[in-house]
């Protein structure tokens, strides 16, 4: 299970770039769920980790699933558009991470083999598209 952000700041979004298996991506800030962790809290974590950005999730993009064509993995991701709070530039981000970057819609769409997978660009449609679903949709039930 893994969760990403979408952070918007007029027409552009907070991206990362990332090297994964030697490769350098596009990314949304992105991550796994920690054993015991919520959603929202795993959201809120890997978006300060990635990018040093404190984020408010405020709806719930999209649920996505997807499998990875060369190693067959299934990922299900849950995406979540918010507010980016303030940025901490003293916070060290997570070894993985080149940089962070603003980037405007147009400008991932026109750079498909850079992304990490399709669901980067498929929630940023779905966010402009006005997918947006309350965080009462998640319940946990420890």
């Amino acid at each position: 299970m893994t969760v990403a952000a979408l952070i918007e700041d007029d027409g552009r979004f907070l991206m990362v770039q990332e090297r994964i298996a030697g490769k350098s991506v596009y990314n949304q800030p992105a991550g796994h769920l920690e054993d015991g962790e919520s959603l929202l809290d795993a959201v809120i974590r890997e978006t300060h980790e990635e990018t040093a950005w404190h984020f408010k999730p405020e709806s719930v993009t999209g649920i996505y699933r997807w499998r990875h064509p060369e190693n067959h993995e299934t990922f299900i991701r849950v995406s979540f558009a918010g507010k980016g709070l303030c940025h901490d530039p003293a916070s060290e981000l997570d070894s993985c991470i080149e940089r962070t970057l603003w980037l405007s819609a147009a400008e991932i769409r026109c750079q498909p083999d850079k992304l990490r997978s399709p669901l980067v660009l498929r929630t940023i449609d779905d966010y402009l598209a006005g997918s947006a679903y309350p965080l009462s949709l998640l319940a946990n039930l420890d």
